[in-house]
């Protein structure tokens, strides 16, 4: 039997990797590889700068390489950290929530929008906007005023904020809003619900990315 996909969530916090050990538990197949999910003890509870992205993607490129079990990877934050990093020392599928989760969008509606845990990760995020090339499918990206991973999925009063940016997003013209933190899971249904428009847990959608990949 193949080995399990291993989804890293790449900060420490240990509240945030059981929201998506929860999140992808009813996606494992019957037959087929199941999910491991952990965490990088070493890194910050919340990636919140370009240093935490680049610490954080060592330390997942690290790890992966340290899995030739398994059948595929996937970095469970939304800066993507160590991805390209990992791609260069292993060969099995390593799948980042960004990409995945802006992919899935776009298989749901022509623009898409993202809402981040902070202004400053706005730029971050740009990046790999551009570099996938699809700025002209982004309605825009709009952010919490700074909260940590853990609260973005268990404050009531962050879910009222994220609310309130999400129709933002739909006024401005999305279609679909991408979570842009994992943190946020166990808020993507009840968003769904409220707003009208599809929501996209980028860890499902990665999650879902890998299954495909490794058949």
């Amino acid at each position: 039997m193949a080995g399990p996909i291993l989804i890293v969530n790449p900060n420490s916090s240990a509240a945030v990797t059981e929201g998506i050990r929860k999140a992808v538990a009813h996606m494992a197949p019957a037959a087929g590889p199941g999910f491991e999910v952990t965490d990088l003890p070493a890194s910050p509870a919340t990636i919140a700068s370009a240093a935490d992205v680049a610490l954080a993607g060592m330390g997942f490129a690290d790890l992966v390489a340290t899995r030739p079990d398994a059948a595929a990877f996937v970095s469970a934050c939304f800066s993507d950290p160590g991805v390209e990093l990992a791609r260069e020392r292993v060969r099995q599928p390593v799948i980042g929530i960004q990409e995945a989760g802006i992919l899935s969008a776009m298989t749901r509606a022509d623009l898409f929008g993202i809402i981040a845990l902070s202004p400053r990760a706005i730029g971050r995020h740009r990046v790999r906007v551009r570099a996938m090339g699809v700025e002209g499918r982004m309605a825009g990206e709009v952010a919490l005023p700074g909260v940590s991973a853990e609260e973005s999925g268990l404050s009531d009063a962050v879910y009222d904020q994220t609310r309130a940016l999400g129709r933002e997003l739909v006024a401005m013209g999305a279609g679909a809003i991408v979570l842009g933190c994992a943190g946020m899971a166990p808020r993507r249904a009840a968003l769904q619900d409220d707003l009208g428009v599809a929501v996209i847990d980028p860890v499902q959608a990665a999650a879902g990315m890998a299954l495909g990949a490794v058949g």
